[in-house]
């Protein structure tokens, strides 16, 4: 047991060499492998931000060396895994990270720097939009906002910056497609 900053009194216990009852996991040779780990067990006293919520036991799989195990090490490494995960998903749900179908590897490269470019974006834009939040969300601090917070309040700054753009044209439709036409299937790059 050792004091937290965070989480107030943190007991970490482990048990080594354990392995799962299953046998789903084969080796190069295709035979069944036993796949032997560690478990930890992670009680905190608190919960940062929910002072009244009853903090749960985290159970954890350590695959690695069990010698140079250092239990407190991979539990904090865990919470920041776990602040990782929700960044990517908020990339791949609400920017679309994982909507287009790129042929190449390159345009793949290329979409995945725009969307850290809008990742970044947010992140600056946040002392600069107000908090548009709905009903049931509470009120953040500017310093605290999330992205998504601040990707609801964007429309807003973007109204205040203006755009390099010139006004759309007035004009009627296009033509669209001509009746006559037929369209080739799409045809991918083979590497």
């Amino acid at each position: 047991m050792r004091e937290h900053d965070t989480y107030g009194m943190v007991q970490v216990q482990a048990w080594h060499r354990l392995h799962p009852h299953q046998r789903t996991y084969r080796d190069p040779t295709g035979m069944f492998a036993i796949i032997e780990g560690t478990v930890i067990r992670v009680q905190v006293s608190r919960l940062p931000g929910r002072r009244q919520r009853e903090p749960k036991t985290l159970w954890l799989w350590w695959t690695g060396p069990t010698d140079d195990c250092d239990l407190d090490r991979i539990w904090q490494v865990y919470i920041r895994r776990f602040d990782i995960e929700h960044t990517l998903r908020f990339a791949k749900q609400a920017l679309g990270w994982t909507n287009p179908k790129p042929r190449t590897p390159e345009q793949a490269d290329r979409w995945t720097q725009l969307i850290l470019a809008a990742l970044t974006q947010l992140r600056l834009a946040r002392p600069l939009v107000a908090d548009h939040r709905l009903p049931w969300q509470p009120p953040l601090p500017a310093d605290r906002m999330t992205p998504g917070r601040v990707r609801q309040g964007f429309a807003q700054l973007l109204h205040r910056i203006g755009t390099p753009a010139t006004w759309p044209k007035p004009g009627k439709p296009g033509p669209g497609r001509p009746r006559a036409g037929h369209r080739h299937p799409r045809r991918d790059i083979q590497p």
